[in-house]
């Protein structure tokens, strides 16, 4: 039982890293004209919230722990509000 929650606590931290490391790398590849078109946050302030919440993933690797938590949405909502307003 343990074994089975603890491998989906790393599937999910896995998943979870690979998303905020998405919208990092999508952020960065964008211009920053989009972002005033779309009236959301700058770059920059993008940039910013996504670097640490990448940085908060690598130090406290559980997926239930605060500050990836808050990363979490962050990055879940730069991926809704900025990439998929952008198409």
């Amino acid at each position: 039982m343990f074994e089975l929650q603890g491998g989906l606590l790393i599937v999910l931290s896995l998943l979870l890293f690979a998303a905020k490391g998405f919208a990092l790398v999508d952020c960065v590849a964008r211009q920053s004209s989009q972002f005033t078109y779309l009236e959301t946050l700058p770059k920059r302030s993008w940039l910013i919230i996504l670097s640490v919440s990448l940085v908060a993933h690598l130090i406290w690797w559980d997926p239930l722990q605060i500050f990836n938590l808050i990363g979490t949405v962050g990055s879940l909502v730069y991926l809704a509000q900025v990439r998929g307003s952008a198409h």
